[in-house]
């Protein structure tokens, strides 16, 4: 094996399966994890418990560059722990309040440059499964497989507001389907890094797809990465 570290970006909207996904491929692999989504959703949770104004960018990138995170895969639950700064906060950063409060501070040039090398430093032996937005686009452009996963906005908020639901938070369908086209619009029309496939990426409509389905198509070109 050379030196190169293999990583598999996959890219794609809230609520299109991306976190399913990769933690599938990490099972399947043993590869490192990074939750790009995660690490903004600590960011902004961060920024919340320090009383930061989300666009107050000289006081968030002091923050980004000081942010302590880490990703630990629980099987036996199936979910990926996301602990900061020694805190399991994975409940805490999946409400809608920090789900919101993440794309805003994503939006923010200087914010994204401050949390680009630390999300680059993620990329160790044996490989790294790269969940996020623009992993293939901006953070990981020269990656070995660049994955981007699509579906419909109502099958992503039912996905959702499935997910809510079992986690104990109260919502409706409709203010998830909000939530999904409100932040959809955000990605895709930011001025850095907006929503979209890298020019070389393998696009999967997973709409009308069962996880075991994608998960066999992005294991087969996985296996085609040689070193």
């Amino acid at each position: 094996m050379g030196s190169k570290v293999p990583v598999v970006t996959v890219d794609g909207p809230s609520g299109v399966g991306k976190g399913t996904i990769c933690q599938g491929l990490v099972k399947r692999f043993g590869w490192h994890l990074l939750d790009s989504g995660a690490i903004y959703r600590v960011f902004a949770l961060a920024a919340l418990h320090h009383n930061l104004q989300l666009d107050d960018e000289k006081s968030l990138v002091v923050l980004a560059s000081h942010l302590d995170v880490k990703f630990s895969l629980d099987e036996k639950k199936h979910l990926v722990r996301v602990i900061l700064e020694g805190e399991d906060v994975s409940e805490e950063i999946r409400t809608p309040e920090c789900s919101q409060a993440a794309s805003k501070v994503a939006s923010l040039i200087q914010v994204r440059s401050a949390l680009l090398e630390r999300q680059r430093s993620f990329c160790q032996m044996p490989g790294l499964i790269a969940d996020g937005r623009d992993m293939g686009t901006a953070v990981f452009p020269d990656a070995d497989i660049k994955i981007f996963l699509t579906a419909s906005a109502q099958k992503r908020a039912q996905r959702r507001y499935h997910q809510l639901m079992e986690k104990g938070i109260d919502v409706t369908i409709e203010d998830v389907l909000s939530d999904i086209n409100e932040r959809d619009k955000r990605d895709t029309e930011r001025a850095i890094s907006p929503l979209k496939p890298a020019a070389d990426a393998l696009t999967i409509d997973t709409t009308n797809m069962t996880v075991e389905q994608v998960l066999c198509e992005i294991v087969e070109q996985v296996k085609q990465i040689s070193y």
